[in-house]
């Protein structure tokens, strides 16, 4: 078998095509995993990393069962530490309450039946209470892409673990936006299915009669096929319902809030104009858009930790806080005890319950036959900010997202571009539980949409307009972003101009010539026509033929241009040359 390069983000369709191919083994990519886990221990994706010796028993199994009819053969997928894998520790984010459970989780169980191979358990805030990714004695999860900045929560290792390419998709789950909000920042697609769709027997709970499990992944349709394996009734769940497999439909309306909605954190700006732009890409879909008040919404949102349902989250825990004290996270033990306070008594309980019977059926009536949009977070946070202020900045990652189990909708997240480079910008849509195919149509409709406007294409540069250089900047203005450094195949003499400022050019040969380090950009396809414009001879855009023999767009020099210039080949890059600026 031949040795076949692993894409950074593991895709389905890709692994399902390498298998298929016989390019590719399930060995070779679990060993792959293995070693990025490794990478990004720093990190602290993980509470049970992935090691080969607890992965190889479902390995050997894929030989027992069809690859054809078999969805998941294969396929390696991540595991929140709050639901069961059989004889592996379930911490929940706390090692003393941690347990060895005797047999998997229903979700767990199904899609290894599918033949899935669950690889490891992810770190969470502890007892999945929180939006940050910060609150587990296991270390603050990083974010994917700016190691500074949160991971969002409490599903932080799960999101992070498939951004970082060491799961194709991830199980979170989500009481309060915890599917949801670490896709937003992470780059990824959290599907939150309607409460009951997805059994929780074997999901340690949080609020019991509002979790849900959910699944993180780098597309729509993938989030999916993961949902047609788990969703079914669990006749030894209580809170399982019957919920059919959602059949994709476009909604009659999307409702869009009419008021300004806030923004927040270091970021709000950004954020702000990131959420006018899905706007104006909602407005260009095939559906109708209506302003709504989106008061009532807020007025739901803040039953769940203002107001007695808190207390749930004690009923299940306030036992082990009280036998165990000191061990918890301090403030995750200063939000559960918040649910022991006096004033949440029966009689509160019932209030907050016919208060929200009224919302329940408020949002009935506004969203039959349509779908809710927001913001999927209003901002984001640094690490740093979340420690010095952990419970202000944790509720506000919670402002678009704690009314939805609380009034029996489904919902899923999606990307909507970047709010700043490697600081991408999500939104969601929500949809009645028993309307789920409309946030299906609707979101499928506007990632189409979203691609087309945000389509790339890449683009080779070897001199000024590499990082650093005084033409970097015409990059960024062009939008262009930095991939990846590379190199070009051993086939190029490398010159250098007689210009002012000085430039290099890249001619390809017929035979000899050298390998030349580069770098590789993305740029929106609806700004290259004009770059090009920019571009003056002897240079041009053309193919560059790259090490592994794929070609790209790039910089290259008319081969006359060789005759009266340098020939810097030997330094074999701009940034070797001396005064090259």
């Amino acid at each position: 078998m031949s040795k076949m390069k692993i894409p950074a983000k593991l895709t389905l369709s890709w692994l399902r095509e390498a298998y298929g191919s016989h390019q590719l083994s399930p060995e070779e990519v679990m060993e792959e995993i293995v070693k990025r886990s490794k990478r990004d221990e720093e990190m602290n994706i993980w509470i049970t990393p992935p090691k080969m010796e607890k992965i190889h028993p479902y390995l050997e199994r894929l030989s027992e069962i069809d690859f054809a009819s078999s969805p998941l053969w294969g396929i390696p997928f991540a595991i929140k530490d709050n639901i069961d894998l059989a004889n592996v520790p379930t911490t929940a984010g706390c090692e003393e309450f941690s347990y060895i459970p005797a047999e998997h989780s229903t979700v767990v169980e199904r899609l290894i039946e599918a033949g899935a191979i669950p690889v490891g358990k992810t770190n969470l805030d502890q007892f999945a209470t929180g939006l940050v990714g910060t609150r587990s004695p296991y270390g603050e999860t990083h974010n994917s892409l700016r190691p500074e900045l949160i991971s969002g929560g409490s599903s932080s290792g799960s999101a992070v673990s498939v951004a970082r390419g060491q799961a194709v998709f991830s199980l979170g789950t989500d009481t309060a936006g915890s599917g949801r909000v670490p896709a937003a920042l992470n780059d990824l697609v959290g599907l939150k299915p309607s409460l009951g769709a997805w059994p929780t027997k074997g999901v340690v709970p949080a609020c019991a009669s509002l979790d849900c499990v959910t699944v993180f992944s780098h597309s729509l349709d993938e989030a999916y096929q993961v949902d047609a394996v788990v969703r079914g009734f669990d006749q030894e769940d209580p809170w399982s319902r019957k919920m059919p497999i959602p059949f994709a439909k476009l909604p009659k309306k999307i409702c869009l809030p009419k008021d300004n909605i806030p923004f927040y954190g270091p970021y709000a700006s950004e954020y702000q104009q990131a959420w006018n732009n899905a706007v104006e890409q909602l407005k260009q879909l095939p559906i109708t858009i209506e302003y709504i008040d989106y008061e009532f919404f807020r007025e739901a949102a803040a039953i769940l930790y203002d107001g007695p349902f808190v207390a749930e989250r004690w009923a299940d825990l306030g036992e082990f806080i009280r036998n165990h004290p000191d061990v918890t996270f301090p403030v995750t033990e200063k939000v559960l005890r918040s649910g022991d306070l006096p004033k949440y008594n029966a009689t509160s309980v019932f209030h907050s319950l016919h208060k929200l019977q009224e919302f329940k059926r408020k949002a009935q009536s506004l969203l039959k036959d349509a779908v809710l949009v927001t913001p999927t977070a209003g901002g984001t946070w640094t690490r740093e900010q979340v420690r010095k202020d952990p419970i202000k900045t944790n509720s506000d990652m919670g402002l678009y997202t704690n009314h939805c189990n609380l009034l029996d909708l489904s919902a899923i997240a999606v990307q909507a571009g970047e709010a700043e480079k490697n600081l991408p910008f999500g939104i969601t849509f929500f949809a009645l539980s028993h309307e789920e195919g409309l946030i299906a149509g609707a979101a499928e409709v506007f990632v189409k949409k979203n691609k087309e406007i945000q389509k790339t294409i890449p683009i080779a540069v070897c001199g000024l307009h590499m990082r650093g250089f005084p033409l970097e900047k015409q990059m960024l203005e062009f939008g262009a972003s930095f991939v990846r450094e590379d190199v070009t195949a051993d086939k190029y003499q490398f010159i250098k101009l007689q210009s002012e400022p000085a430039k290099p050019g890249l001619v390809k040969k017929k035979s000899g010539g050298n390998a030349i380090e580069l770098e590789i950009w993305e740029m929106p396809v609806s700004s290259f026509g004009e770059f090009l414009t920019l571009i003056s001879a002897p240079l041009g855009i053309g193919k560059v033929e790259l090490q592994d023999g794929t070609e790209v767009s790039g910089f290259i020099c008319e081969a006359y241009a060789a005759e009266d210039a340098e020939d810097i080949s030997d330094s074999r890059s701009w940034r070797k040359v001396p005064l090259n600026i």
